[in-house]
């Protein structure tokens, strides 16, 4: 194992999957010359002149010769720079890149991956700032993916590249910095497959991206209160690993699900609803879910923290679930 970022995780698994497929091609806006405005194509500089390119700033022609190229047999992987931008593409991907193997009968494959920062920054206010994962996961014919760690990124990403249906992969600008583990040799991490980065008794947290890691700072707070977390890092959205979920909540019987996107029809009300009716029976106490206040993201980085879930809001959570407030 070596202790990589991140981001260097993300340069590896790009750089592996050029290396090993030459139909893949990669393009955005910053990332041939600059290295990406998070530096994950820094290792890549110079390398792939080719197959690695800048773009004008117009995503619906970024996206829309995504889907081109990716009917005709190439690979495109497309840095959409920040997630609030998807919106000024939105047609290509709402309307063809999700829609086209369903209209030709399975017969327009689509090797695409669209991938790029989301979630809070240090105040990049409300266009810069946004999780809009729920979005995408409504409209259906996109696989979503959100690793948490440089072992799951790297992983996750070399899946994707290999894969016939389009994807899109979030990754919060949080976590590009953040240091783990990662193996020598090659891997691949299946989608679909949730991952239990703490296992526990009492309550079951499932969770996603940057809110991983403020669960797992709740468990170690909430242990000296006697209350022990199963943290379950979800992965993949788009499938989300249902039977994982609730073999955990028939342990637990408890549930919280905690993302920083908004609280208002988040992703999470899909997960409790589905609890709600699977695993009823396995309930001990009403299903909590925590998320981002119902407001644009502020500037400020006292309101911002004010409207942003942490883990504060899960201790708070977990405690008031365990009758202890």
């Amino acid at each position: 194992m070596k202790t990589i970022t991140f981001s260097e995780a993300l340069g590896e698994a790009i750089l592996e999957e050029m290396q090993r497929d030459d139909t893949i091609f990669t393009y955005g806006e910053d990332i041939a010359k600059q290295g990406g405005i998070f530096g994950a194509y820094k290792s890549l500089l110079g390398k792939f002149p080719n197959r690695i390119f800048d773009t004008p700033i117009s995503e619906e022609a970024i996206y829309g010769s995504a889907l081109g190229a990716a009917l005709v047999g190439m690979r495109p992987m497309v840095e959409f720079h920040f997630s609030d931008f998807l919106f000024t593409g939105i047609q290509s991907i709402t309307l063809q890149i999700e829609k086209i193997r369903y209209m030709t009968g399975g017969q327009g494959k689509l090797h695409l991956l669209l991938r790029g920062p989301d979630g809070v920054s240090n105040s990049a206010a409300a266009q810069h700032s946004e999780s809009i994962e729920t979005i995408f996961m409504h409209i259906p014919g996109i696989k979503i993916i959100i690793p948490s760690t440089p072992y799951d990124i790297k992983g996750m990403i070399k899946t994707s590249l290999r894969s016939d249906d389009p994807i899109i992969c979030f990754e919060h600008k949080s976590l590009y910095s953040q240091k783990g583990e990662v193996p020598e040799e090659e891997y691949l991490i299946p989608l679909g497959k949730a991952d239990i980065k703490k296992e526990g008794k009492d309550i079951t947290v499932v969770t996603i991206s940057r809110m991983v890691h403020e669960s797992l700072k709740a468990a170690n707070e909430l242990v000296k209160d006697g209350i022990d977390l199963e943290i379950i890092d979800l992965r993949t959205l788009l499938p989300w690993d249902k039977e994982t979920v609730i073999k955990s909540v028939q342990k637990t019987n408890r549930l919280i699900i905690a993302h920083e996107t908004w609280r208002r029809a988040g992703w999470g009300a899909e997960i409790a609803s589905t609890i709600q009716e699977e695993a009823f029976d396995s309930l001990d106490a009403p299903i909590i879910r925590i998320g981002a206040y119902n407001v644009p993201m502020p500037f400020s980085s006292v309101l911002q923290n004010f409207v942003t879930p942490d883990k504060q809001n899960i201790i708070t959570a977990a405690k008031k679930m365990m009758g202890e407030m």
